[in-house]
């Protein structure tokens, strides 16, 4: 199949941040693309060669949007899967395969996976509502604290909550859910493997993740991860066992608690470029978008290496701030050495809503930290 300059049409489920920055690698080798979304100001809109606009759940809407594509990726696992099964069965090349998006895109399926195939984890409950918690609660099944997740649909510190009290279960959805046992753990890491249609697999150095306390999202990813080479030895075997068991063609990005007694434990995973690779725009040789691209295709992967360290800062809307944007002091920040920001194009800000990165690298890794903190305190993403 020829790609390049051709009449080759690649889809995209999705065109969100992570659907834009796939297209900055579409764009540079010139593949004709195709995306579909629900928000006509969805930030993939203007790089895109065709836009649709309509529901990714919506069983006749991604079925007739898959039909004249020639591979369908995703940018988001929330899918109508029934739709990407029957546009596999018709020829149509669907990475990452359904198959492994069933797996993942429940959260109780994902951790009776984990499981079933002896991969270290976090100890669970799967309830079918909300009510049974309570119900748990009182039998003494469940003690407190513990971590509550929604079973679909949570993404970005939604559908995540430490439980600590009954009060903490208002306000919560009342469906399918899951709840965990909370870890000691020392570092939040993840790595993420990219699979190509050959079978040629690699992994991307382990990440360290800083999250923000309240708003359970990303403020910073570190590359390298500061940990012992052991550690990261054992976390990178993981990731590819996982990778392995799921059989995914495309990235599989794997979060992983490191405890305090250096074991290594899966958290959950995203089949998708995913926010703990996207300081490598800058700092890798092959950027998680390409190599999402060269997955999916079928091409060689590229080199996961990195150039320099690096240093991701989130850009979310500050509290207190809904309306439209405004990148506070953004003229400072450029001023610093290493620093790129990213803009992802959503005109309108709310409190914790992604808006954009920041990459900072620096052949030190301990600056290149400095200035990332820096960078968090000087950028303010807030409204008119």
């Amino acid at each position: 199949m020829d790609y390049f300059s051709s009449g080759f049409k690649l889809g995209i489920l999705g065109g969100g941040q992570l659907g834009k920055m796939m297209l900055y690698e579409t764009r540079k080798w010139d593949i004709y693309t195709k995306v579909l979304d629900a928000s006509s100001e969805a930030p993939s809109r203007m790089s895109c060669n065709e836009f649709v606009e309509g529901s990714l759940l919506d069983f006749n809407t991604v079925y007739n949007f898959g039909k004249d594509v020639d591979v369908l990726t995703i940018e988001i696992e929330n899918v109508n899967l029934d739709a990407l099964e029957k546009l596999e069965d018709e020829g149509v090349k669907v990475y990452p395969q359904p198959k492994a998006l069933r797996i993942i895109q429940n959260k109780a399926k994902q951790k009776l996976f984990y499981v079933d195939n002896e991969i270290p984890t976090a100890d669970f409950q799967r309830f079918a509502y909300l009510s049974e918690i309570e119900d748990s609660i009182e039998n003494g099944g469940l003690q407190f604290p513990f971590v509550w997740k929604v079973a679909r649909f949570g993404y970005d510190g939604q559908g995540v909550k430490v439980v600590r009290s009954l009060a903490d279960l208002n306000g919560l959805p009342t469906g399918e859910c899951i709840t965990e046992t909370m870890i000691p753990f020392k570092n939040e890491l993840a790595v993420i493997v990219s699979r190509n249609a050959e079978g040629e697999i690699k992994t991307y150095p382990v990440v360290e993740m800083e999250f923000h306390p309240e708003a359970n999202q990303v403020e910073y990813v570190i590359c390298p991860a500061r940990i012992d080479e052991k550690v990261a030895e054992k976390a990178r075997a993981l990731a590819l066992k996982v990778a392995d068991k799921i059989g995914l063609t495309g990235l599989l990005a794997v979060e992983m608690f490191q405890t305090v007694d250096d074991k290594i434990l899966v958290n959950e995973v995203a089949p998708r470029p995913h926010n703990s690779g996207h300081y490598s725009i800058e700092a890798s040789y092959t950027n998680q978008f390409e190599q999402h691209i060269r997955s999916i295709l079928g091409l060689p992967l590229g080199n996961t290496d990195s150039k320099v360290a690096g240093v991701m800062v989130n850009l979310v809307g500050a509290e207190g701030h809904t309306g439209d944007v405004v990148y506070e002091n953004i003229e400072e920040i450029l001023a610093m050495e290493g620093v790129t920001p990213h803009i992802y194009g959503k005109a309108q800000t709310r409190p914790f809503r992604k808006m954009g990165h920041v990459t900072i690298v620096n052949n030190d890794l301990a600056k290149a930290r400095a200035i990332a903190e820096k960078v968090k305190e000087t950028i303010q993403v807030i409204s008119k």
